[in-house]
């Protein structure tokens, strides 16, 4: 029986793996332990990983062998690198840089290729044809560092976008490269070829972009309720589109990111399902690929002579200096820091997928030999620990260099930032928490603050019990997108001032409410909750009737009157307008006057903002009603008031939100009010806390006062 035992168990582990079940466990295992092993010595995760592959790899210990399995996994994680690239490039800072961006892409295809050819063929001695397909192998280069960059929340900086631009186009160009040659190696290369390849190109494209973004909005309209179905549906688009690229005569990594990019406007960065695609992408498809990528890497090769070691040795220098002048050349012309200039060569030095493409297409057509082989197969191991190494490092001052630049911009710190929902309707709370989440600072340390205010009557302890059950509700929806929230609730006489007097106690910078449903009920509470807490309050309030889903949108338009600008909340609300339309990338109409559109313009350049902003004059704003020529059905409208007194007040903004609220029968509105300098019915102390290091201090004891309450 003991026997029968060893047997099965020396059968299970036996090299390599073969049980599906012990493969993926070990994988796994790498999974976890490599960072958290590498981590002391400060080793980037991606290199343990990459090692990790060599070492249980087939040239290793050959615990594991890349089976059917290993390989589909791999390709999975790859093509989700890709697609993130695409999903995750801010779209309004790529057509401002689409320009550097096919120039870097010139500049990244054309010089390892200027450099490469004459050096395979005059000092490594190989004919015309191979020398051309290892010099376009040199231009290559795969996003294997671009999980970093992702990690420290810079995936939109302008070096990141003009990097992942300039891949899409060196890669693609490469490809066609290879196919050519393998034609002309074949004797193929005719007009039927280009014919094939141009019209095949053509119609991937209008299917991805003239197709596929239609049904994808139609799908997350109408079944909004299903997250589980978003994922599947994006999977599906992700693997659909990678197919058809391969059909199209390119490389399925190609689909991947047209698929990203297809999908952009449609999945906000902040939203819950961007937390699921990353989620599931960065803890188990992307590392699969980064193991495989190991696992290919023969070490032995140095072993195998001189020659072996000469070629391995010289294709790797020439990879490494062509890539880093290329991204020496970019940062010349385009003026960017030594730090950014780190980041596009980390990102755009690693040689993995396409490269060894390219290798074993030319390899089993007889074009190069096995010293070729071997040595890619080691340039592959150096590039990418080389890349992680420098985007890593590259990274961390690229971030540091932007809290620099960005400290003076907003009069409210990011850092210091505090939005509180006080919840109304259930049925509307979900969209306006996603819009919360949209608009809020991602550099504050503060949860949003969720809050129910109970009436104090003979019921209130029966209803603190259910808003406390309605609240967890809600921190179970906000956990989808990893939203920190934090649950507050109180009793109070007047909901209104229950709202106003933990506003002040939280130190909240914006309060965002629901808008009340039914017309009879708006009539009664625009003029009183509303306006009571608007007169109790000094904060930004943001008023919201999200009845559709926000991506269904095409634009933000945004109703400012004369002398918004002077208002001393106009920076902050402009930079929470602004963050929604990047996060939807959408274009702001701003209808507003003439000095509006100056401040305007100069908030968009003091905040580094990319996204497009379009003026329209309107002058007679005692007309409420004839703002309406400048709506449309695809809109998101924001209509921009003021409380009575204030600089940019008048008599047409009385009963606004009821009246919109009439007119827009069918459209998502905000009625947004400015915040506005501490005034006389604030005591003095708490004035002086507005103040930074007393804000700070001050909102840790409200905090503290909260939870204790709470208990």
């Amino acid at each position: 029986m003991s026997s029968k035992i060893f047997e099965h168990l020396a059968d299970a582990f036996e090299a390599p793996l073969t049980n599906p079940v012990l493969v993926f466990s070990l994988v796994l295992f790498i999974i976890l332990l490599s960072p958290i092993l590498l981590r002391p010595i400060r080793v980037p995760g991606i290199i343990g990983l990459i090692l990790s592959g060599v070492i249980i790899g087939p040239h290793g210990l050959n615990w594991l062998e890349k089976s059917s399995a290993v390989n589909l996994f791999s390709t999975i994680g790859l093509l989700y690198i890709m697609f993130i690239a695409g999903l995750e490039l801010d779209m309004n800072e790529f057509k401002k840089t689409k320009h550097k961006s096919v120039l870097f892409g010139f500049f990244t295809f054309a010089i390892p290729i200027a450099i490469g050819f004459p050096v395979c063929h005059y000092l490594l001695g190989y004919d015309v044809l191979p020398s051309i397909l290892i010099a376009s192998m040199f231009a290559t280069h795969t996003l294997v560092s671009y999980p970093i960059v992702n990690r420290y929340g810079i995936s939109k900086h302008e070096a990141v976008a003009i990097t992942i631009g300039g891949t899409i186009l060196t890669d693609t160009a490469v490809l066609i490269i290879l196919a050519v040659i393998t034609g002309a190696s074949q004797g193929n290369i005719n007009q039927e070829f280009w014919v094939t390849l141009g019209v095949s190109f053509a119609i991937f494209l209008f299917i991805m972009f003239g197709i596929i973004p239609k049904i994808a909005k139609w799908f997350f309209e109408r079944i909004e309720s299903e997250k589980t179905g978003h994922y599947i549906f994006v999977l599906t688009v992700v693997f659909f589109a990678a197919f058809l690229a391969e059909m199209a005569g390119l490389e399925p990594i190609i689909g991947a990111f047209v698929a990203g990019l297809a999908l952009n406007k449609l999945i906000p960065h902040s939203s819950a399902l961007m937390n699921r695609i990353e989620f599931i992408g960065n803890a188990i498809f992307i590392p699969f690929f980064l193991i495989s990528v190991g696992m290919i890497v023969d070490v032995s090769v140095l072993t195998k002579g001189p020659m072996a070691l000469i070629v391995a040795g010289t294709l790797t220098v020439v990879a490494i200096s062509g890539k880093y002048l290329a991204a020496t050349v970019t940062q010349l012309i385009f003026k960017y820091s030594k730090n950014q200039r780190n980041l596009i060569f980390g990102l755009s030095n690693a040689h993995a997928a396409a490269t060894l493409a390219v290798i074993m297409v030319g390899y089993s057509n007889d074009i190069i030999d096995e010293n070729v082989l071997n040595g890619t197969i080691l340039l592959i191991l150096v590039t990418c620990i080389v890349a992680t190494m420098v985007t890593e490092s590259a990274s961390k001052k690229v971030v540091m260099e932007g809290h620099q630049d960005d400290a003076h911009v907003e009069h409210v710190e990011e850092g210091e930032e505090q939005i509180m929902i006080p919840i109304a309707n259930l049925s509307t709370m979900e969209p306006i928490l996603d819009f919360a989440t949209l608009i809020k600072s991602k550099k504050s340390h503060y949860p949003l603050s969720i809050l129910s205010v109970v009436p104090d009557n003979e019921r209130a302890e029966r209803n603190l019990i259910e808003a406390r059950r309605n609240l967890d509700n809600m921190a179970k929806y906000a956990s989808g997108a990893e939203t920190e929230v934090e649950l507050v609730t109180t009793i109070d006489y007047n909901i209104a001032a229950g709202i106003s007097r933990m506003s002040r106690h939280v130190f909240a910078d914006c309060i965002i409410m629901g808008w009340p449903s039914a017309v009879s009920f708006v009539e009664k509470i625009v003029g009183e909750k509303t306006e009571s807490i608007l007169n109790s309050t000094d904060t930004t309030l943001f008023m919201c009737r999200l009845e559709k889903p926000l991506i269904s949108h095409k634009s933000i338009t945004v109703f400012a009157p004369p002398l918004a600008e002077s208002e001393f909340g106009f920076t902050y609300w402009m930079e929470k307008i602004l963050k929604l339309a990047q996060e939807l990338s959408l274009p702001v109409n701003f209808i507003c006057n003439s000095r509006t559109v100056s401040a305007t313009e100069e908030v968009q350049k003091l905040l580094k903002s990319s996204v497009p902003l379009h003026f329209s004059n309107y002058e007679d704003w005692d007309n409420i009603y004839g703002l309406a020529t400048f709506s449309n059905v695809d809109s998101l409208l924001v209509f921009v008031s003021s409380r009575n007194g204030e600089v940019s007040y008048r008599d047409s903004l009385d009963g606004l939100a009821r009246r919109v609220g009439r007119y827009y029968k069918n459209q998502n509105l905000i009625l947004l009010f400015p915040s506005r300098q501490a005034d006389s019915h604030i005591d003095e102390y708490e004035h002086i806390q507005t103040a930074p290091i007393f804000r700070k201090i001050s909102r840790e004891i409200g905090n503290m006062f909260n939870k204790e309450k709470q208990n």
